[in-house]
């Protein structure tokens, strides 16, 4: 999804901010660095992923709901 389509959405409501997700899932693996962050459409659901890289050097990979922000995902990838 291009930026254009994902600033839409916010606007409209649609999907909360991404920069509330970033946080939190910094915040659940204190000291990863952030290493990709993308919006997709799944099954009629809106769905923020992340990489992250913990200071163990794991990466971790998290799926939140971009409506409800719930979290779906949280493992190793």
């Amino acid at each position: 999804m291009n930026q254009d389509e994902a600033l839409s959405l916010r606007q409209r409501g649609v999907i909360l901010p991404l920069e509330q997700f970033i946080e939190r899932a910094l915040r659940l693996h204190p000291g990863a660095r952030l290493l990709e962050a993308e919006l997709e459409e799944k099954n009629n659901m809106y769905v923020y992923e992340f990489e992250l890289l913990t200071p163990q050097g794991v990466v971790r990979e998290l799926k939140f709901d971009a409506s409800s922000s719930k979290l779906l995902k949280d493992e190793d990838d």
